[in-house]
């Protein structure tokens, strides 16, 4: 029997999403369209009834700027918003900025898909020679985190992105839960990826396939021990949601020159 329920929301499309640019760490906000995804997302949530207690962000503005305006189209910009950077988009090192189409041409579609959707494959590592290193580790942000600038990745693999959630999400998200709060979680593509193997019990292969379009709210139900009683629910009109799966996993694909 359904006794929690909880919400994951990856942020609306931003900038970098458009340009099909892995984003990871680089802190963009959304764009126009990103806007519109999260105010509908909001309008939505509304229309359906639903109340939140809490909401939990990444320390990236998409994410943030995502929970401010889901909660404004909601009218509940009260509820507190509390930000870690354990839900981070996953680092992608040294592939930070860039595209993903031409990186498919030139490494091959299956190479840029191992990196993006694998579970414990690291990308190379970033490094100070990388123009966005000092960008990211020279923002005030890194400053606030619960570990040294100097022991935050600098390239992760899915695993090594749930690796430093969970112990959040045990300490932090967990209880609040478990008080009977109905917890929003606006955070990013793999963060929730990574959530959503450890809360279903996906597998390391299964989760390759895992695909979340931005902007589209994820509900779960949960039994007293936190385990799903249900599958998993997208809301929204599902022959969009289809849709934007499929645009979210074309963006690995090389681009076919006409």
């Amino acid at each position: 029997m359904s006794k929690y329920k909880l919400f994951l929301l990856r942020h609306g499309e931003g900038a970098w999403n458009k340009e099909n640019r892995f984003c990871s760490w680089v802190d963009q906000k959304l764009s126009e369209n990103g806007v519109q995804e999260a105010q509908d997302c909001g309008r939505l949530l509304k229309e359906q009834g639903y109340k939140f207690d809490l909401v939990f962000t990444s320390i990236l503005s998409r994410s943030i700027q995502t929970a401010w305006l889901v909660m404004e189209a909601m009218g509940q910009e009260w509820v507190p918003v509390v930000k870690s950077w354990r839900l981070n988009e996953r680092h992608y090192g040294s592939l930070i900025g860039l595209n993903r189409a031409e990186m498919a041409q030139q490494h091959g579609e299956e190479k840029v898909k191992l990196w993006r959707r694998s579970y414990d494959i690291t990308p190379p590592p970033i490094d100070e020679s990388h123009p966005y290193f000092h960008e990211i580790y020279n923002d005030r942000r890194y400053t606030t985190c619960d570990v040294s600038k100097e022991d935050l990745p600098r390239a992760e693999s899915l695993k090594e992105v749930l690796d430093r959630l969970l112990p959040y999400w045990d300490s932090t998200v967990v209880p609040e839960i478990k008080k009977g709060k109905t917890v929003l979680i606006s955070a990013h593509g793999n963060s929730c990826r990574a959530l959503l193997k450890h809360l279903e019990g996906i597998s390391d292969e299964d989760i390759a396939g895992v695909t979340l379009p931005t902007g589209i709210p994820v509900l779960l139900e949960l039994d007293e021990n936190l385990k799903p009683v249900k599958p998993r629910q997208l809301l929204g009109d599902q022959a969009k949601i289809q849709a934007a799966i499929k645009k979210v996993e074309d963006q690995g694909k090389a681009k076919t020159t006409t």
